[in-house]
């Protein structure tokens, strides 16, 4: 049975807790665990990073809170599906692991 590993990132973007989050994300992936990303708060104004991309055609999943896109004035993201607290919430159970960088 694959593994299943939730990452919340709400971090600034530059910060090192944003940096470790994604790189912890991107490792995840690479014993091919199901990797469940998702950014809140601060994290989103990174959203336009070009790790992301990567880390989705590696068969990332990215989501990204719609409230803290909105807060901010920000166009909804490309890469990353929409979604609020209840998302995380199921990430937050379902996975075997889950981490938090803030």
């Amino acid at each position: 049975m694959e593994k299943k590993v939730g990452i919340m990132v709400s971090a600034a973007p530059g910060s090192p807790q944003f940096s470790a989050g994604l790189t912890a994300a991107e490792s995840a992936l690479a014993p091919g665990a199901q990797v469940y990303l998702y950014l809140i708060d601060e994290a989103v104004e990174g959203i336009s990073d070009p790790r992301f991309s990567s880390f989705k055609s590696a068969g990332g999943h990215l989501y990204a809170c719609a409230y803290s896109l909105q807060r901010r004035g920000l166009n909804p993201p490309g890469a990353a599906t929409l979604s609020g607290l209840t998302v995380l919430s199921d990430i937050m159970f379902s996975t075997d692991e889950f981490q938090s960088y803030n």
